[in-house]
């Protein structure tokens, strides 16, 4: 049974707390927020002990791993404490928005020689399982390009993140799709170019990007596409918009989980659910499915 501990009881770590009730071997006990309201209210929620302190928690609280759900700029000071107690680490994406803080992450983590896992949950979407499972099977060939669009409506920034001037579309989107075009193609990025625009998220008060486009190019040559945006119209089905495309010399597999939609364009076509039954924060078939559902931002 692994004793876990969570700190940042917000949107993140309520879905980890309510999560890890479905996982067997799991045993959340603590949770830790700035905010003794939030602390207060996720531990009520599933019968935690309540902390403002994450370093308290480490020292009280009998634990063997945490779980940073922290905002994406505090990660830090949290998996840095945790790694020098010996605790194993799960740590929302992205890993930190600063070099220096990645580094120290790092660093703490090999000298605890603890392990560390950056939660990058569309691996178990399963829409895109489904194109890696299709490139890893040689399908694709190899893979010449992806396009992958991952974008949230002004809700996101403007209501639900009340630090999204600190985060940006490329830190709270584009790490998920980095993440997914890497893991498809297997390939290593050896150069980024990046534009994007911004003003219209600043006039309503939140200083940041509103659009950010990335161009990779990997170790073999090849390209993927990256466009994620903060400013779609509330009137959007989801707060979510998230499309995939992968073109291979082979074939070519399509994404769209607004359509729950995986289109398989080979020598013969297919086309499948992405995931039979309910689009709520439940997940597939009613059920937890180890990722966040299209109702439930990144």
């Amino acid at each position: 049974m692994q004793k876990i501990g969570i700190i940042g009881g917000g949107i993140r770590g309520h879905m980890y707390a309510k999560s890890l009730q479905h996982f067997p071997g799991a045993d959340v006990r603590a949770v830790s927020d700035l905010s003794q309201a939030t602390a207060e209210k996720t531990a009520d929620a599933f019968g935690l002990a309540a902390y403002t302190d994450h370093r308290h928690m480490l020292q009280e609280a009998d634990l063997d791993a945490v779980i940073v759900a922290t905002p994406d700029f505090a990660h830090r000071d949290p998996a840095v404490d945790a790694a020098e107690r010996g605790l194993h680490l799960l740590i929302e994406k992205p890993l930190a928005t600063t070099a220096e803080d990645a580094a120290a992450i790092e660093a703490a983590v090999r000298k605890a020689g603890v392990e560390c896992m950056v939660g990058f949950e569309n691996r178990w979407n399963p829409a895109v399982r489904r194109i890696r499972e299709v490139a890893a099977a040689g399908e694709l060939g190899q893979v010449l390009t992806q396009n992958i669009l991952l974008s949230n409506t002004w809700y996101v920034p403007t209501e639900m993140l009340s630090w999204a001037a600190r985060s940006s579309p490329a830190w709270f989107l584009m790490s998920h799709t980095v993440d997914v075009a890497t893991w498809v193609n297997g390939r290593t990025v050896t150069s980024v170019d990046a534009r994007g625009s911004r003003g219209q998220l600043a006039a309503r008060g939140v200083d940041t990007w509103d659009v950010v486009h990335a161009l990779l190019t990997f170790d073999d040559g090849t390209t993927a596409n990256l466009t994620s945006t903060w400013v779609l119209p509330d009137s959007m089905p989801s707060i979510v918009d998230f499309r995939l495309q992968a073109v291979g010399d082979r074939s070519a597999v399509h994404v769209d989980l607004h359509e729950q939609s995986v289109r398989h364009a080979a020598p013969t076509a297919s086309a499948s659910p992405a995931c039979s039954g309910t689009r709520s924060t439940e997940g597939c078939r009613g059920r937890p499915r180890g990722w966040c559902s299209t109702s439930s931002p990144a």
